[in-house]
């Protein structure tokens, strides 16, 4: 079914223009993948499909013709305040992947990304071109590599710097934040979607993963900056929100994770294991299959997998 409380949340100006619908698979209990557009999930037969259609139109014309941000005369200041914390997220993300020396490297080896181009998992190339630059890496192996690894690196990174920086130790900035993550339905929302998001990496499980990395000093250079982001970014998460729990305002995920996450951490110590075979000249059909299974499991179960 489509997602009417998206639409409502989206900043004014995107419900005047085109709406795009994709058919995605989504996870229960309201768990937004973080690059959805107004998503649903496929419709089984024409009735759904039309009271679908139904309820998109109508959550499109609400969000069009009342004002359902809640904003007023302070639209405009609170645009440009997630303007200037795009620009220092932005910022902080491209110094990691394209501006931290042997992060390439790193992610290739810490990823099953590699395989995901050598078994031909997808209907399509991993790259676009036949380089080793991110840039020509497509979106979905790019995301489906990084949470394979539990790292979720782009539904997060470079957020709690831009919070940090963006407040320094002004009250004043702090309070704006906080009082926006209560008024305004499109800021807490993207705040929710990457707590969802957080929730579900695991830095343990990624230091793992890190072990692949032959170079121990660039593994403890780049892992180690994951980390402290990581860490920054669920504590500003915190600061703003005002809530301990990532999925405080999401119970029935929160119920979701908490019984469907034990049964994902042997599917990652076994696919890591099954990563250092395959790469180490192991050319059985079974340790190849071992890793396609794997990837399907964590993705099925994570959903947020590209």
């Amino acid at each position: 079914m489509a997602n009417t409380s998206l639409i409502l949340r989206r900043p004014s100006a995107t419900s005047q223009r085109r709406s795009t619908q994709s058919e995605r698979g989504g996870d229960d209990g309201d768990d937004r993948d973080h690059d959805k557009r107004a998503g649903c999930a496929p419709e089984p037969e024409p009735r759904i499909a039309h009271r679908n259609l139904e309820t998109l139109l109508a959550a499109t014309l609400e969000s069009t013709l009342l004002d359902v941000e809640g904003l007023g005369d302070e639209a405009g200041p609170a645009y440009q305040v997630l303007d200037e914390l795009a620009a220092l997220a932005q910022r902080s993300y491209a110094e990691l992947v394209h501006e931290t020396p042997g992060f390439v490297e790193y992610f290739k080896a810490s990823t099953p990304v590699s395989e995901i181009g050598a078994l031909n998992i997808g209907s399509r190339p991993s790259s676009r071109k036949p380089t080793t630059s991110i840039a020509d890496l497509r979106a979905i192996p790019w995301v489906l590599a990084w949470s394979q690894s539990r790292v979720m690196l782009p539904g997060w990174y470079g957020t709690g710097s831009a919070f940090a920086q963006w407040i320094a130790d002004d009250e004043t900035r702090l309070s704006v934040l906080q009082d926006l993550y209560r008024r305004w339905p499109f800021f807490r929302t993207v705040l929710s979607n990457m707590a969802q998001v957080l929730a579900k990496s695991d830095m343990g499980l990624a230091a793992r993963y890190s072990e692949l990395v032959a170079d121990e000093e660039l593994r403890a250079r780049v892992f180690d900056k994951i980390v402290a982001e990581h860490t920054r970014t669920i504590d500003m998460y915190k600061l703003i929100t005002g809530q301990d729990d990532l999925l405080a305002d999401n119970p029935a995920l929160a119920r979701s994770v908490f019984n469907r996450f034990p049964y994902l951490e042997p599917l990652n110590h076994l696919q890591v294991e099954l990563l250092r075979r395959y790469r180490g000249g192991d050319t059985d059909e079974r340790v190849q299959r071992g890793i396609l299974l794997t990837m399907s499991g964590l993705a099925t179960a994570l959903r947020n997998s590209g």
